[in-house]
């Protein structure tokens, strides 16, 4: 290799390994520094007035804790339940729950019969007397051997699983006299052969 080649080599090294050592060291400022980027020569902007940082949003007690004002546990949803809600439900609870819980809700889900520790039945009168506000509660922050969902199911949905929960031990403890009077005679009617 030549010599102005090698100089101009050598030369382009040390400009490169010189910028990178200001990369290293930085022009990083701490909290509270002062800077002269900003006209008041603060390093950092405080944010603007009635922002909301992220996670901090909890304004609607009911909504996102599933306990009501004065701290207990709700008993009651924050909106209306129809046929959507209890279909979001239904989905999230088969794709998410039914592993543990099983589709009917009784602990015998596909990981439990591979050995995981059963989980308490829907079922049991424990937890159909519980309040509502108790399953959004165990999904958000997880019981027992059951870790938190609170940062894979959303808000809206934690709630819809915990209808369809309803749902699912309503159905399971029905009785004849929670039907509607017309529904009831369609059961009743013998089929025609």
């Amino acid at each position: 290799m030549n010599a102005p080649i090698a100089l101009t080599l050598a030369s382009a090294l040390t400009v490169a390994l010189s910028g990178c050592d200001n990369l290293a060291k930085g022009t990083r400022l701490k909290p509270l520094d002062e800077s002269k980027f900003f006209d008041n020569s603060e390093s950092a902007r405080l944010p603007p007035p009635h922002s909301i940082g992220r996670g901090k949003l909890d304004a609607d007690s009911l909504l996102y804790s599933g306990r009501n004002p004065d701290g207990s546990v709700a008993t009651q949803m924050p909106w209306t339940i129809n046929k959507s809600v209890l279909a979001r439900g239904r989905q999230q609870y088969d794709a998410i729950c039914a592993n543990c819980h099983g589709a009917d809700g009784y602990g015998n889900g596909i990981i439990v019969q591979r050995g995981f520790p059963k989980p308490p039945s829907m079922h049991g009168t424990m937890l159909t007397n519980a309040p509502v506000g108790h399953f959004f509660d165990v999904i958000t922050n997880g019981h027992g051997a059951m870790f938190p969902y609170a940062s894979i199911i959303r808000v809206e949905d934690r709630w819809a699983i915990s209808a369809y929960i309803r749902a699912l031990q309503r159905s399971q403890h029905a009785s004849e006299k929670d039907l509607p009077v017309d529904e009831l005679a369609k059961l009743n009617q013998e089929s025609p052969q």
